[in-house]
């Protein structure tokens, strides 16, 4: 079981609040992954701040490719509009494609992937 750690959570283990003990479990374990989009959030706060060690070892992290499915995207904001689920941003549905695609379970803070969760089969961690 492959867990895709969202930048959510990243930012709150870099600032040494949140699960700090369930990413280090994972880290330990070696079950974390990655996809480009997630490093693409996370990578600019980094580099402004001189992180570059952080920085090498996020990309040392295994990464997932992300092969976007348009028409899938769009169906699945269509599916979250009819249940009223609105203001999902694409970034959020193509790391949710991504988790899907890969059999990955989600690690994330964000309240948008609860929601989304409720209408589209995506797992998340601990849950």
């Amino acid at each position: 079981m492959s867990v895709l750690v969202d930048s959510s959570v990243w930012i709150d283990y870099f600032r040494g609040k949140g699960e700090l003990d369930v990413v280090d479990l994972l880290i330990e374990e070696n079950l974390i992954v990655i996809n480009e989009l997630i490093l693409t959030e996370l990578i600019p706060a980094l580099h402004v701040r001189k992180q570059k060690r952080l920085i090498a070892l996020l990309r040392e992290v295994k990464r997932y490719p992300i092969e976007i499915d348009w028409d899938d995207i769009t169906q699945m904001q269509i599916t979250c509009m009819r249940k009223g689920v609105n203001g999902i941003g694409v970034p959020d549905l193509i790391i949710t494609q991504n988790a899907i695609q890969n059999d990955l379970h989600l690690l994330t803070n964000d309240k948008h992937f609860n929601l989304i969760s409720q209408y589209i089969p995506l797992s998340l961690y601990g849950e």
